[in-house]
């Protein structure tokens, strides 16, 4: 892809807290470890985010440029935003948040041929209305992916978080979502029912991540349904693994052409499996290396 990928949402430090250790701290937030994966799998990214203009704000700008992200910073009178993740003796994380998100108008360069967006950022108010108003002004040129990363602790009341979600969904090509936040989300619903629910609102594609199971990914036009099963990989802990799949997935997709404008877009929602495939194999891929590191490790495509 000769554009540029635009990834907007928070950056954070995770205060990470493991079994009968001391805390360390880390530069962390979803749309951020995707913004790393996606420069470490040599791609054009810039990053719109919000930062405190405080040492930890500081050290969040320097991680991201370091790794080849280009980072646009609406600034903020509040600290630097905080995770604490509590991982546990199997390696599973649980999360406390201290978050601020205000990025103001979120320019859209006139390379930008993908936008990435996700998490908190996409609900948190009041940056989350600028987060959709950027969107709806994206997409006249760019594709678009989105992974919910369900928090309902920090999003508030799930039934208006969901309603936004949703919004978001529909302006969408690509969702990606782990089989527990669609559980969260949609306790109702089978995983293969969430796919089938959130294609109906517009994205060509739709993938449920699955842990130790692997992946299933939805194609909307034909209502295929694919599975796909994990790398074999030591688990080390899973801080990360969810941005390193989407990460090595829209990089995938953009290789193939499937992703990266508007022409992009009509070739997506022709793919079959055999263009998709080769994408989910390497989302599948860099989340398994994720999670054989500690942290939130963005794997290079030398290591792929």
């Amino acid at each position: 892809m000769d554009g540029q990928f635009l990834v907007i949402g928070e950056a954070l430090i995770d205060i990470v807290a493991r079994h009968a250790e001391n805390p360390v701290e880390h530069v962390g937030g979803s749309p951020a470890n995707v913004a790393v994966g996606l420069a470490r799998l040599d791609n054009r990214v810039i990053f719109a985010t919000c930062l405190g203009e405080d040492t930890r704000g500081d050290r969040i700008r320097k991680h991201l440029q370091t790794r080849g992200v280009s980072v646009l910073d609406g600034g903020d009178e509040h600290p630097t935003s905080t995770a604490q993740a509590n991982i546990d003796a199997g390696g599973a994380a649980t999360y406390v948040f201290d978050l601020h998100w205000d990025p103001g108008r979120i320019e859209i360069g006139p390379r930008v041929s993908h936008i990435h967006t996700g998490s908190i950022a996409a609900v948190l108010e009041p940056g989350g209305t600028a987060v959709v108003d950027a969107l709806m002004r994206g997409r006249a040129q760019a594709t678009i992916s989105y992974d919910p990363n369900f928090r309902p602790s920090i999003m508030g009341d799930v039934a208006a978080a969901t309603a936004r979600i949703e919004e978001i969904i529909a302006l969408s090509d690509v969702v990606k979502a782990s089989s527990d936040d669609m559980a969260l989300m949609y306790p109702d619903l089978s995983i293969e029912g969430v796919l089938k629910k959130w294609g109906d609102l517009g994205p060509a594609v739709t993938v449920a991540t699955l842990a130790e199971a692997g992946v299933m990914y939805r194609i909307t036009r034909t209502g295929e349904v694919s599975s796909r099963p994990a790398p074999p990989t030591h688990v080390v802990d899973t801080v990360g693994a969810g941005d390193s799949f989407m990460s090595g997935l829209i990089s995938g997709l953009s290789t193939a052409g499937l992703i990266g404008g508007v022409d992009a877009r009509g070739r997506l929602a022709t793919a079959g499996p055999g263009q998709l495939d080769p994408a989910i194999e390497r989302g599948a891929l860099c989340g398994a290396m994720t999670v054989s590191r500690a942290g939130a490790y963005a794997p290079s495509l030398d290591e792929l």
